[in-house]
């Protein structure tokens, strides 16, 4: 029965993404683990996966209206997909099983990382909740100072994305209104576009390894989450993404809140 919700919380990942072009990503490895039974780690390599796919396919829909901005997609995905390939070839591995030890208290690898996915959640939250992104009027070029903070930027979002398998949208959104000064809409599409190269490298780099993927789960999660997209991408004509965004961060906060508690309990902290 667990599984059977599980599908049907992807439809809802891809509905958030497709209508403000991020936070749905963030709920991809909660429902894994969570509805789905999948291992921590694991269920990173299966968010990449689907939320690569995922926001391909609902980037089409944003490039044909012409809101997707090639240019600075590739100049903001560049340090991204570095930054994702040392933390998943790298950082990630090299993490030993076991975190922390002190007497009975034990933070393995996925505990740690299903704590600092709750952490970014938290982060990701109080963003959409409190953020108030408007456009710049003007069409300046970008300065050597923007210049070099969407870098950092693309940097920062591939070390999250390489880490807990999320797409970041909630950090590229923001960066790219106020850094690449293009519309919010335009900066929706483009984040998809990011986020899915972002992730499917990401993926790429995981089929490496030692992990035995259950493809066929896999591919109906990812074909309920395309639903979604489909169907969200739509919806943007209709719905205020401003207001969506907020009720969205309410429900990211108490889904933090609730991992971590759940974690901590798990460790008999509470």
């Amino acid at each position: 029965m667990s599984e059977i919700y599980g599908y049907l919380a992807a439809v809802f990942v891809g509905l958030v993404l497709g209508m403000i072009g991020a936070g749905g990503s963030i709920l991809t490895v909660p429902i894994l683990v969570y509805l789905m039974g999948i291992n921590p780690v694991l269920a990173t390599v299966y968010s990449l996966f689907v939320v690569g796919f995922t926001t391909l396919i609902g980037s089409v829909s944003y490039i044909r209206q012409g809101l997707v901005n090639i240019k600075t997609s590739i100049a903001f995905a560049v340090p991204s997909l570095v930054s994702i390939f040392l933390t998943r070839k790298y950082i990630l591995p090299s993490l030993p099983e076991v975190i922390y030890q002190s007497g009975d208290l034990i933070i393995s690898k996925d505990i740690f990382i299903l704590l600092l996915f709750a952490v970014i959640m938290l982060f990701s939250s109080l963003s959409m909740i409190y953020s108030n992104v408007k456009e710049k009027d003007d069409h300046h070029s970008m300065t050597m100072n923007e210049n070099l903070i969407l870098i950092f930027y693309g940097f920062a979002v591939g070390f999250v994305t390489g880490m807990v398998g999320a797409g970041g949208g909630f950090l590229i959104v923001p960066a790219l209104v106020f850094f690449a000064r293009i519309p919010v809409k335009a900066a929706i599409g483009t984040s998809l576009l990011i986020i899915s190269a972002n992730s499917l490298s990401g993926f790429a780099g995981d089929l490496t390894g030692d992990y035995i993927i259950d493809w066929k789960l896999l591919l109906i999660f990812l074909g309920f989450a395309i639903a979604g997209i489909l169907v969200g991408s739509r919806l943007t004509k209709f719905v205020s993404g401003k207001n969506l965004k907020k009720v969205f961060g309410v429900i990211v906060l108490v889904m933090g809140v609730y991992i971590i508690f759940r974690e901590l309990s798990e460790l008999n902290i509470f």
